[in-house]
Parts: C-alpha cells; sequence; structure tokens
C-alpha cells in the first residue's frame, strides 16, 4: 500500500492515532517561535487534518493560510473542521511540485512530514521558490539520536521515512538557498529548525 493510500484510510481517525495532545504541545511550542508581519500568506507543507493552520488562524488574526497535502481524505477532514473558512483554504498536490507562484508566501510550516518526502531538496528548493525574500520555513520533525550521525533512514511503511538532524538540515537549506537561523528543541526528540531566505 503507498502512503497515499495509507493517509487516505487514516484520515477519519487521524487524529485519535496520533493522539492529539501530542500535537498541541509541538504546536504550542512552536507558536512560541513564529513570527509573521502582519497580513501574512502562510503555507503549511503536508498540512494533514488542518490543526496547524486553525491554531496559526487563531494566533495571527490577518493570516491567510493554505493547506496542501496529497491525501484527498485528510483535505476532506482539514476543509469539515475548518474553523476559518474566510482566511483558509486547503489544496490537493505534491510538495516535489508545488502549485503556486513564486515569491506567493511570507512563511511555510512542516511539522512531521519532511521525514516522509523522498527527494528532500527538490522540496526545499520548491520552498525556496515559493517563499518570498526575508520568507521563512519552520521545519519541525524529529531529528536522530547522535549516535547514528546526522541522518538515519527507516523501513517504516512503503519507501520508509529519514530523520534529518541539525546539520544535514542546514546542508539541504543552504543548497536551496535557505540559511538556517536557528534549531529550538520542543520535545525530545522533535526540533524545529527556522530558516530565511534571503
Amino acid at each position: 500500500m503507498n502512503k497515499e493510500k495509507l493517509f487516505d484510510l487514516w484520515a477519519s481517525s487521524y487524529d485519535w492515532i496520533f493522539p492529539s495532545v501530542f500535537y498541541q504541545a509541538v504546536h504550542q511550542r512552536l507558536l512560541d517561535y513564529v513570527e509573521l508581519p502582519e497580513s501574512s500568506r502562510v503555507l503549511d507543507l503536508g498540512c494533514g487534518t488542518g490543526k496547524l493552520l486553525g491554531r496559526l488562524a487563531d494566533r495571527f488574526p490577518d493570516l491567510q493560510g493554505t493547506g496542501l497535502d496529497f491525501s484527498e481524505e485528510m483535505l476532506s477532514q482539514a476543509r469539515s473542521r475548518d474553523r476559518h473558512p474566510d482566511r483558509l483554504t486547503y489544496v490537493r498536490g505534491t510538495v516535489e511540485s508545488l502549485p503556486f507562484d513564486a515569491g506567493q508566501f511570507d512563511a511555510a510550516f512542516s511539522t512531521i512530514s519532511f521525514l516522509h518526502y523522498p527527494q528532500p531538496q527538490t522540496v526545499l528548493a520548491e520552498v525556496s521558490r515559493v517563499l518570498r525574500i526575508g520568507g521563512r520555513f519552520y521545519l519541525v520533525d524529529s531529528i536522530p539520536p547522535s549516535w547514528c550521525g546526522s541522518t538515519l533512514s527507516l523501513p517504516i511503511s512503503r519507501g520508509g521515512i529519514t530523520l534529518y538532524g541539525r546539520e544535514a538540515r542546514s546542508r539541504l537549506g543552504e543548497a536551496a538557498g535557505l540559511t538556517a537561523i536557528a534549531h529550538r528543541y520542543l520535545l525530545t526528540p522533535v526540533v524545529l529548525t527556522i530558516f530565511q531566505k534571503w
């Protein structure tokens, strides 16, 4: 079974399978570090059921947000739970070929989804393309244990997952025109890396 079908099957019960208390804690700590200009346009990659965009819209009342996911069922759940339908939009697409114009967003987010992407360099190049100059990319994901080096690939689900440490994230970002300006522990082993496009 491919990942798209797997996430389609998970969609209706996703917030129960992956306890909302974990995501709530991660999101709350992430929001402590988010800086946005007024009337920001933001993109959430792998938005799932839309929880992060909802929390961002609660925190920033002038924000316009777009959630992107490859699972139509996840997007259906996000739309049905959307408390800000006038400010949030959900789009089906892939992170390797974002269906957006260059320089369209002030910020982009990836929360516990980057580990699924088999072409991380392509994803970061696309994020860089759609960010305006000065825009930020907030990457939240688990990092590998220190004894594993800067990356760790695991054969979990079809296609597996890869965890990227701080150094590996910084190198990937630099190659895409994004500079890592901070790394912050949110919950062990979940780390936020903030990139900026110069």
